[in-house]
């Protein structure tokens, strides 16, 4: 057997604001003929109108990932200038209500909304996902239950979406409240084998359900399209590096799962419902609450499992050439993650004015203003 490629390919959507009102915004169809004529392929309209997805090729690395993540997210920042427009990278807009945003009017938008009905109307939400290349079909679905243990650490560090309809919800990421309606999703089942993931999405395939493994829609899934495992928990980060650092996490880990197997061991396996418990931390908290560390049985601080992490897959992020990439964690856990900030800004935006409305503003100045810091 070759060693794994573990190639990283990320994929971001964003959500489009318009630089006066600071409200959602259409994409025209200039910005996205713009975006298309320069990315070649990379950039593409998502399932409303004020949505734009990019994904990066497929690269060797997080060094790599960054430099295509700045040339997309300079792309799509410049054409949308040129409209008065802005691109967020957070999960929700802070003040947006769904029900005045419109769905992309392409066939595979139509066939969703006629698929999951009303759920669909409140898809107002952006997410990040993040692809490492197995090309072995049955390491896929060996490591997906291993690595789903390590999912609420990334959900945690992601966290960008505490504002819904202009208020607090209270979590750190509302996204998933929102995404969890839907079918297919949440952290995947313990699937025994690839011949048995196969017999599953078979199932569903010859009842008409589904068309394919495109409609899985779990925290973490084998991709459809390409031979990766493809991570889709994470909210969207508002700060360039901060995606970098969690797509650099997300190939160590796969490749530190690997290399127990290599070694003829695993990760312990925790049941679904232990593991649902710390995604609910994480998705409820964010970082402020720590996780559960279930061989310990205790919770432990978020800057303490950092630590531990990182010296965990020391040894591969060294192979892949990413530590000072997987040691971002450090930089996540102390400065906060982005839903953090975004409360912060609205705050101390309200007290200084003492308008709830006038805040969300200011947290929507703050995002845009995030996403070009590291471009």
């Amino acid at each position: 057997m070759t060693d794994p490629a573990f190639t990283i390919g990320v994929e971001e959507e964003y959500l489009l604001v318009d630089l006066e009102s600071l409200s959602l915004a259409e994409a025209p169809e200039g910005l996205m003929a713009a975006c298309a004529a320069e990315l070649e392929g990379q950039v593409s309209p998502e399932f409303l109108q004020c949505q734009i997805e990019i994904g990066t090729a497929v690269c060797a690395g997080p060094e790599e990932a960054r430099e295509e993540l700045k040339r997309l997210r300079s792309t799509v920042a410049r054409e949308a200038r040129k409209f008065g427009l802005a691109p967020v990278a957070a999960s929700c807009h802070p003040f947006a209500d769904w029900k005045d945003q419109r769905h992309t009017d392409k066939d595979r938008y139509h066939q969703l909304q006629r698929a999951l009905g009303g759920v669909a109307e409140r898809l107002l939400i952006c997410g990040m996902h993040v692809h490492v290349g197995l090309d072995d079909d049955a390491l896929r679905t060996d490591l997906m239950p291993q690595m789903s243990y390590f999912l609420p650490h990334l959900l945690a560090m992601s966290c960008s979406s505490p504002f819904w309809q202009g208020r607090d919800t209270g979590l750190s990421s509302y996204r998933l409240t929102v995404f969890d309606n839907l079918p297919r999703t949440g952290l995947p089942p313990q699937v025994a084998s690839w011949a048995d993931y196969e017999r599953m999405l078979a199932t569903l395939i010859d009842l008409g359900i589904i068309e394919d493994g495109s409609k899985i829609w779990w925290d973490l899934r084998p991709s459809h399209r390409f031979p990766t495992l493809e991570s889709r928990i994470c909210d969207v980060c508002p700060r360039l590096e901060d995606a970098v650092t969690i797509a650099a996490a997300t190939q160590a880990i796969m490749r530190m799962l690997w290399r127990l197997k290599t070694k003829n061991q695993r990760w312990r396996m925790y049941d679904r419902f232990l593991i649902a418990e710390n995604r609910w931390r994480a998705q409820r908290y964010g970082m402020a609450e720590g996780l559960i560390d279930f061989g310990r049985g205790a919770i432990v601080p978020f800057a303490e499992l950092a630590e531990e992490l990182i010296a965990l897959v020391e040894e591969d992020a060294v192979a892949l050439g990413s530590l000072a990439e997987v040691e971002g964690m450090r930089r996540i856990a102390e400065a906060g993650n982005g839903a953090d900030r975004q409360r912060a800004v609205f705050e101390a935006a309200k007290a200084a004015s003492g308008d709830a409305a006038e805040a969300g503003r200011a947290v929507v100045r703050h995002l845009i203003e995030e996403f070009h810091a590291d471009l």
